[in-house]
Parts: C-alpha cells; sequence; structure tokens
C-alpha cells in the first residue's frame, strides 16, 4: 500500500447555514435593542456577540469531520481503520445513500453522515474483531473517495 494514493476532504456545513444562523442572530439583536431602549442596549450588544460566537463555534465544529485516506488508514470522523480491513467499496447516489441509512441500514454500522450532502460511501469491514459490518461516510466526492479507497486496498497505488 502507497501513500501515493491518497484522498482527503473536510465536510464543512454549506454557506447557507452561516448565512440562515446570522439572520437568525440579527433577529435576536432586533428583538433586543426594541425589548431594551435606553441604557441596556449595551446589554443586547453584550448577548448577541455572545450568541453570535456560540454559532460560529458549533458551526465550525459541525463542519470540522474529515475524512482522509492517506498511509494505510481510512479515517472518517473520530473513527479510523487500517486498509488492510476495509472490504468492498460502494458509492452511493441520493436515493441508494437514504435507502441505506434508513429502511435497510444495521444498526452496528458506523454512521458519518450529514444532511447537506446527500451523496456517501459504504465501506465494508473485514475484521473478525470488529463488530461494524460497514461505514457510511457522506462525501461531496462519493466516487474520488471510493476510487482512492479502491485504489489503495487493490493495491493500484503502488503500481503507479
Amino acid at each position: 500500500m502507497s501513500e501515493s494514493a491518497s484522498y482527503q476532504e473536510r465536510l464543512r456545513v454549506p454557506l447557507r447555514w452561516w448565512a440562515q444562523g446570522t439572520m437568525l442572530v440579527a433577529t435576536l439583536w432586533l428583538t433586543l435593542i426594541v425589548a431594551l431602549i435606553g441604557h441596556a442596549a449595551w446589554l443586547a450588544w453584550t448577548v448577541t456577540g455572545v450568541v453570535l460566537a456560540g454559532m460560529a463555534a458549533a458551526l465550525r465544529a459541525y463542519g470540522s469531520a474529515r475524512i482522509a485516506v492517506s498511509d494505510g488508514w481510512f479515517r472518517a470522523g473520530r473513527a479510523q481503520i487500517e486498509m488492510t480491513h476495509v472490504g468492498t467499496v460502494e458509492a452511493l447516489d441520493t436515493e441508494r445513500t437514504r435507502r441505506v441509512s434508513g429502511p435497510e441500514a444495521d444498526a452496528r454500522a458506523y454512521l458519518l453522515l450529514r444532511p447537506y450532502l446527500r451523496q456517501s460511501v459504504k465501506v465494508e469491514i473485514t475484521d473478525p474483531a470488529d463488530p461494524v459490518p460497514y461505514w457510511l461516510v457522506s462525501s461531496r466526492h462519493p466516487r474520488a473517495l471510493a476510487e482512492a479507497l479502491n485504489a489503495v486496498r487493490t493495491g493500484d497505488a503502488a503500481d503507479q
């Protein structure tokens, strides 16, 4: 397994979430300014600043999940597994992702799903000591992720 076949992706939240969150905080600010007329207006600015910082921290934390294929390891969020324990890999379209994460889901599976990403990659886990049958990982580029995983798994990366 070679280091040349690598893939990296960060599952950042979409820009519209930032815009909607900012509009929500602006609505809070306007409500507080109207309610706290006069000397207590500083409180509206303070509360709004704290809420804005909290929203930014929450969105950054939720969007900090990383996916990486490198150095013989597959990492998805906080989970990682050696590529020797990765079986078949399949890029899933929107409908198949919905089914595999819903009606056809296995409760033992590891899921790294984001509602703003509709496609995913299903990765079979072949480690007999691991009770997890597969990982289902959201991705903006599921085909590229599946190709990177398959290249390392089958040893094609070593041929390059």
